[in-house]
């Protein structure tokens, strides 16, 4: 049997010409640091709050870290992100159920605990920071769907046409309470084009949308709606949110919304849609935002608390991962958390 030669021998005999040696630039923290592509700032965060009436703050069991506050409660936790450096925040409402009826009413309501967010937030700060706001009907109707519905002779289905001006009027609200931008997240066809009307004929041609373009259908939401308490009563919402097999589909909806009238385009989730937002980058000069969703923020969090991985780095190469397949903006959960304890 022959004798086998020793690793270090063959390299003698053989040295290789190693002339190109990408390892040059990973040899110390300062070049690493030097020749970075992507990086994390405190102003590409955008940071969701949920406001519930009344006061005080109460915690959220699915969203470990995270509250539903009143607008006091909410005052001090929106100083405590600028403090870190995020400018951005995205409002979502959160009502008791008797508030709630069939066509969603309450979601114009102007004392409504958005529309007073909004007002005293732009009060406390002005235009220190960027206000977003959440449209949808789904956390207001006693069904729990993202718009109204309409019995046919194949059963209840939801009306997307007769849906447009409810939302309409949520988006006007919002307006008229200070928002900077309406998000529209309830995939009804037509609706940027249908509030970018309405608010330009109400004269408010400065407010922004932030169009929910590419939402899918996902599993990934569910902590959400616990803490939204906007969970459908039946069915699902696979008939107007995205399957997630579609990838053509998505650039045909982000296309749409951007004809129609949006300033900034939105894919949600964010983890499991990497390559949507990547597809997506070359075909749009506005604005991408990237939803890093409840369930993604709840499973790092889960994991952590098991011992299997390491949730500073995790956090870390997660939120880097989104801003390098493309987003210009994350809305996180883990945000103010990320910035506090240093791990961007």
């Amino acid at each position: 049997m022959p004798k086998l030669k020793n690793p270090e021998s063959l390299a003698l005999e053989a040295p290789l010409e190693l002339a190109l040696r990408p390892r040059r630039l990973r040899s110390g923290a300062a070049l690493r640091e030097s020749v970075a592509e992507t990086y994390l700032r405190p102003d590409h965060f955008i940071a969701p709050f949920f406001l519930m009436p009344g006061q005080g703050q109460e915690p959220i069991a699915a969203l470990p870290g995270v509250y539903r506050y009143g607008v006091e409660a909410f005052l001090n936790a929106a100083e405590d992100a600028l403090k870190l450096g995020v400018r951005s925040l995205l409002l979502f409402g959160v009502l008791a159920e008797e508030a709630k009826d069939p066509l969603g009413r309450s979601s114009a309501d102007p004392l409504g605990p958005v529309p007073r967010a909004i007002r005293e937030v732009r009060r406390a700060f002005g235009n220190e920071v960027v206000v977003y706001t959440d449209v949808c009907l789904c956390a207001h109707t006693s069904h729990g769907h993202c718009g109204l519905l309409k019995e046919t002779p194949r059963g209840l289905v939801i009306d997307n046409d007769r849906s447009l001006p409810q939302l309409a009027a949520m988006a006007l609200t919002h307006a008229e309470a200070g928002t900077d931008f309406v998000a529209p997240s309830d995939m009804m066809d037509g609706r940027v084009g249908y509030l970018r009307r309405t608010l330009d004929q109400a004269g408010f041609t400065e407010v922004g949308i932030l169009s929910y373009a590419v939402k899918y259908a996902s599993a990934f939401y569910g902590p959400f709606r616990e803490a939204a308490k906007s969970a459908p009563s039946f069915g699902d919402r696979a008939s107007y949110q995205m399957d997630p097999r579609n990838a053509r589909e998505a650039l045909r909806e982000a296309a749409l919304d951007e004809a129609e009238g949006a300033d900034m385009l939105m894919v949600k989730p964010a983890l499991a849609y990497l390559d949507i937002l990547a597809r997506l980058r070359p075909q749009t000069q506005l604005p991408l935002v990237a939803y890093n969703v409840s369930g993604e923020y709840a499973m790092l969090k889960a994991a952590a608390r098991a011992g299997a991985l390491d949730e500073a780095r995790a956090v870390r190469e997660t939120l880097l991962a989104i801003r390098r397949a493309g987003a210009d903006l994350i809305i996180s959960y883990h945000a103010q958390e990320a910035l506090a304890q240093g791990w961007i």
